[in-house]
């Protein structure tokens, strides 16, 4: 808490009084990087347009967003803080994880055409992957060992999904 409001420029009673508690502090964290950033930035409030270009700019932008050292860190944070603070790690999978689940599987819901069975657990491997490519990456430091291109994943990720070849 020193350190936030060293950073902020105020008197950590200040942070107290505002946040009451480091948990507090965390969940703003949470929600100012995650649920209000990444639903103005992903378009996560309405997901429309032909699945091969939605899936494909949806993932990009996930990789792009979620691979900034702004959210790989609190991503760290968020991981090595879950044992200890169980109501947090509860309130991101809610708010982000969940959420973005449920909107993603109702998109296939309504794209009979992708022939889909289970549109959420569809929704849980495509969004998945990407959490996965991005610690493996990055968050492991695979692009050191074994370097792939995040482009590569996403055109087969969204083959997967719509049932097409690769086109590489």
């Amino acid at each position: 808490m020193d350190r936030v409001a060293a950073a902020a420029g105020v008197s950590k009673q200040t942070i107290y009084s505002h946040f009451q508690d480091k948990e507090g502090l965390f969940t703003a964290l949470v929600e100012r990087v995650t649920i209000h950033r990444l639903q103005r930035e992903l378009g996560m409030e309405d997901l429309h347009g032909e699945p091969e270009v939605l899936l494909h700019q949806l993932a990009t932008v996930f990789l792009h967003k979620l691979g900034s050292p702004e959210y790989l860190n609190l991503f760290r944070v968020l991981i090595a803080e879950s044992a200890r603070f169980p109501e947090l790690a509860q309130l991101y999978s809610r708010t982000v994880i969940h959420r973005g689940r449920q909107m993603l599987s109702a998109y296939f819901r309504a794209h009979p055409e992708l022939k889909i069975a289970d549109p959420e657990a569809a929704a849980h491997i495509f969004s998945g992957s990407l959490v996965s490519f991005l610690l493996a990456q990055e968050i492991l430091y695979g692009k050191q060992v074994s370097p792939l291109e995040g482009e590569r994943v996403i055109k087969q990720l969204v083959a997967l999904i719509v049932q097409q070849p690769d086109s590489r």
